[in-house]
């Protein structure tokens, strides 16, 4: 077979789990600035995205968007979320009260790498109103980019559900 048409081998090579993703994406009035930016970002990267709004700066509450968002992970209908509020408090406070969700505020590339190495978290809330959008898509990227690390850290994350 001549080169140029051979196929290569790459015998180690393991396809990034993102490749076959897909993210529940929700947020207030506050957030929506920055969601189509970060949806954007995430069909780049060939992620399949359930966006469950708001799709407007029209003041909302945000429970009724963070819920559907929580419960697509929940279920498993995705495997991660991202949500987006003014604080990022609001968001993450109404996700966490549902058992199978461990949502995780961060304002800093470091602290969405750490959520996902030691917590196993599982949404990242994100407080617009005290990031660039251009940091947004950082931490999104690293949460994405970070896997749970396991071992020592497992044990803490069993400990989180309450029985």
């Amino acid at each position: 077979m001549p080169k140029h048409t051979q196929q290569l081998q790459f015998p180690n090579f393991q396809f990034p789990n993102f490749l076959s993703m897909t993210i529940s994406i929700g947020c207030d009035h506050a957030g929506f600035p920055y969601k189509d930016s970060v949806v954007r970002s995430l069909k780049k990267r060939g992620i399949e995205v359930l966006d469950f709004g708001t799709n407007s700066s029209a003041s909302v509450d945000y429970p009724d968007f963070v819920h559907p968002a929580a419960s697509a992970v929940e279920s498993g209908r995705a495997q991660l979320g991202i949500l987006l509020c003014g604080s990022g408090n609001g968001v993450a406070i109404t996700a966490n009260k549902h058992q199978a969700i461990r949502a995780a505020l961060c304002w800093k590339v470091e602290l969405a790498t750490l959520a996902r190495q030691h917590n196993n978290a599982n949404m990242l809330a994100l407080p617009v109103r005290f990031i660039s959008k251009r940091l947004a898509l950082a931490i999104v990227n690293a949460f994405l980019d970070s896997s749970f690390e396991g071992g020592r850290h497992q044990g803490r994350v069993n400990k989180i559900a309450c029985s």
